[in-house]
C-alpha cells in the first residue's frame, strides 16, 4: 500500500522507497527508510498535503511525495 492512500489516524511499517528518484531519496535522509513506522496524523481539505509522524517528529508530505513510500499498513484489530 503506497502512504498516500493510508487513512488519516492509519500507521504502519515503511517496506520500500523509491530511491530512485529525487523525492525517494529526499526522504530517504528525512529517516523515511524500511522498517520505521509511520502514523497518518492528518489529511488536509482536498487530501494534500499529508502530516505524518516518524521517529518523534512530524513531516508534510505532498500527496505525490507520499506515493513514492510503500507500507505495510498496522491493523488496529491486532492482524496486520
Amino acid at each position: 500500500m503506497r502512504l498516500s492512500d493510508l487513512p488519516a489516524g492509519g500507521s504502519g511499517i515503511v517496506t520500500a522507497v523509491d530511491d530512485g528518484s529525487r523525492v525517494g531519496r529526499r526522504l530517504s535522509e528525512l529517516g523515511v527508510v524500511p522498517g520505521v513506522k509511520i502514523a497518518v496524523i492528518k489529511h488536509a481539505p482536498f487530501g494534500d498535503p499529508v502530516e505524518i509522524r516518524l521517529l518523534r517528529y512530524n513531516l508534510a508530505l505532498r500527496k505525490e511525495e507520499a506515493a513514492v513510500v510503500q507500507i505495510d499498513p498496522e491493523s488496529t484489530n491486532g492482524r496486520s
